[in-house]
C-alpha cells in the first residue's frame, strides 16, 4: 500500500494506492486544510490515525523547488524534508515538485479527462510538456526514452517575461515598478497575474471598471470575479484582461514546448484552464502558441490538451511512489 499526497497552499489531499499505482477505491481521498496544521508530518500522521492503515511508502507533490528531497513550500510556512518525514512516518518517503507529480499523473487519465485544443500530427510521439497556471505558474517536462516518458521538474515559470508587442512592453515596465524586482512569466500567467493584467489595463485607461465589478473584486476572489465578468460578457475591461491572459498563456506554452521539444504533446494543467475552456478554444491561445516564426510548423504538429481532472497531481504522486518501489531506487535516479 502506498500513500500519495498533493500539497497545496489551501488544501492537502492524501489518498492510498496499490503497489501498481492504482487508486484503492475502498479508501477514499482525505482532504485537510493546510494552514491549520504545523506541517505535513502532522497531517500525514492524522491521516494514518484516521484510516488505521500502514503504507509501505509515500510520495508527496509540493509546489516549489525540491533539492535533495527537501523543499521550502512556496505558499506555506513549511519546510518539507523527505528523510525527516520518512523517519516520522516510519516508511520510505519521497518529495517531488507538484508539476512533476502532475506529469506522472498524465498516464492515469481517461480520454474524457482531457479536452483537445489542437490535434497535432497523427501518431505524435516524443517528449511532452505540462504548463499549469493556478496560484503560480508551474512547468514540467516528460523525456521520452524510446519506451516510456520520464517526468522531470523545472522552475520555468520563473523565467523572465518577454513582451511581444508595445502594450506588453508597457506592461513589463508597469510590473517592474510594482514589484521592484525581476518580472517572471508567473507574474502574468497565473491567478494573481490575471488580476495584475486587469489592473494594468484599468489603470492605464484601456477600459472602464463598472462599480458592481469593483465591489465583487473588493469583497471576493478577484481572479474569479474578473473571469466570470469576462466569460459572461458583462465587462469589456475584464474580457480584454482575460483575452490578454490567454494569449500570454499560449505564448509561454509555446516557449516551453520548444525548449523541451514536446513533439509528444503539450498539456495545460492547474486550476484555471478547465474553468476558461471556452476561451481557450476560441483561437486566442493557439495564436499565441503558434506565434514562433519559422518554428510554427513544429508547434502545429504538437497535440495540445487541457487536463480536466483536478486530481492528476495526486494520482501522479501515487504512481511515482509505485515506480520508485518497483525500481528499488528514488524517483529520477
Amino acid at each position: 500500500m502506498i500513500l500519495g499526497g498533493d500539497i497545496g497552499g489551501t488544501h492537502t489531499r492524501l489518498a492510498l494506492f496499490a503497489d501498481d499505482g492504482q487508486r484503492l477505491a475502498d479508501h477514499p481521498e482525505r482532504e485537510y486544510p493546510s494552514r491549520e496544521h504545523a506541517g505535513l508530518d502532522a497531517i500525514a500522521l492524522q491521516f494514518l490515525r484516521d484510516t488505521g492503515v500502514r503504507p509501505a511508502a509515500a510520495c508527496f507533490g509540493v509546489a516549489g523547488p525540491v533539492r535533495n528531497g527537501r523543499s521550502v513550500a512556496t505558499n506555506l510556512p513549511w519546510i518539507i524534508d523527505a528523510a525527516e518525514l520518512g523517519r516520522v512516518l516510519g516508511m520510505s518517503t519521497w518529495v517531488i515538485n507538484d508539476l512533476e507529480a502532475l506529469a506522472w499523473g498524465l498516464t492515469a487519465l481517461r480520454p474524457e479527462e482531457l479536452a483537445l485544443l489542437s490535434p497535432g500530427a497523427s501518431g505524435a510521439t516524443g517528449n511532452a510538456a505540462v504548463v499549469a497556471a493556478g496560484t503560480g505558474l508551474g512547468e514540467a517536462g516528460l523525456y521520452w526514452d524510446g519506451r516510456q516518458h520520464r517526468p522531470f521538474a523545472t522552475e520555468g515559470g520563473h523565467a523572465s517575461f518577454a513582451p511581444s508587442d508595445d502594450v506588453e512592453v508597457e506592461l513589463l515596465h508597469w510590473l517592474e515598478r510594482r514589484f521592484a524586482e525581476h518580472v517572471s512569466w508567473e507574474r502574468v500567467v497565473s491567478g494573481p497575474g490575471l488580476v495584475s493584467l486587469y489592473e494594468f489595463l484599468r489603470d492605464t485607461g484601456r477600459g472602464q471598471e463598472p462599480p458592481w465589478l469593483a465591489e465583487a473584486i473588493r469583497t471576493g476572489d478577484p481572479g474569479a470575479a474578473i473571469t466570470a465578468a469576462a466569460l459572461d460578457g458583462r465587462s469589456p475591461l475584464a474580457a480584454a484582461a482575460l483575452d490578454r491572459f490567454v494569449s500570454l498563456y499560449g505564448h509561454e506554452s509555446g516557449n516551453f514546448a520548444l525548449k523541451t521539444m514536446a513533439t509528444g504533446g503539450v498539456y495545460l494543467g492547474g486550476g484555471i484552464a478547465p474553468r476558461i475552456l471556452p476561451k481557450l478554444r476560441d483561437g486566442t491561445f493557439l495564436r499565441g502558441f503558434l506565434d514562433k516564426g519559422r518554428m510554427r510548423p513544429l508547434l502545429e504538429a504538437m497535440p495540445v490538451n487541457v487536463v480536466l481532472n483536478d486530481q492528476a497531481g495526486l494520482l501522479g504522486a501515487g504512481r511515482c511512489a509505485a515506480r520508485a518501489v518497483a525500481d528499488g531506487r528514488p524517483p529520477g535516479v
